[in-house]
């Protein structure tokens, strides 16, 4: 097992992550009921996506002796209202400007972040931008 979750009431759960205990609370947003005070269950689907690809690429740039310390990642979520779901993502990362990479490096890194598992678990009919300012 991964997590335990337990629903608290008032809409909100606790996400107990096993291995390390790690907590993170779940709030429903403002516009479904909810207080809006924590992160809602699809906001954390779209972080885990943003988080996903910079972790994977920063798998490969170490294996590239690059280290991408610094990246920042912005992720905008928009919600669909029939049924209501997550209808597109969008995810900015922007490198440190000390970062000086030769086109391939980038291209190979790109690739492997457009290919992170949690991309390619997503439903295809989900529309993904993932726009990288080096």
């Amino acid at each position: 097992m991964t997590a335990s979750i337990v629903y608290k009431g008032h809409l909100r759960c606790d996400c107990t992550h096993l291995q390390s205990g790690t907590v993170i609370e779940t709030d429903a947003p403002t516009d479904n009921r909810g207080k809006g005070e924590r992160f809602s269950p699809t906001d954390t689907l779209c972080v885990a996506l943003a988080t996903c690809i910079v972790t994977t690429m920063a798998l490969k740039a170490g294996d590239m002796n690059i280290d991408l310390s610094g990246t920042t990642v912005a992720v905008t979520k928009y919600m669909l209202s029939d049924p209501r779901r997550i209808g597109k993502i969008d995810v900015v990362l922007s490198f440190p400007a000390a970062l000086q990479l030769e086109n391939k490096d980038r291209v190979i890194l790109q690739r492997v972040g457009d290919n992170c598992p949690v991309a390619k678990s997503l439903h295809p009919d989900l529309e993904v931008n993932i726009e990288y300012n080096w």
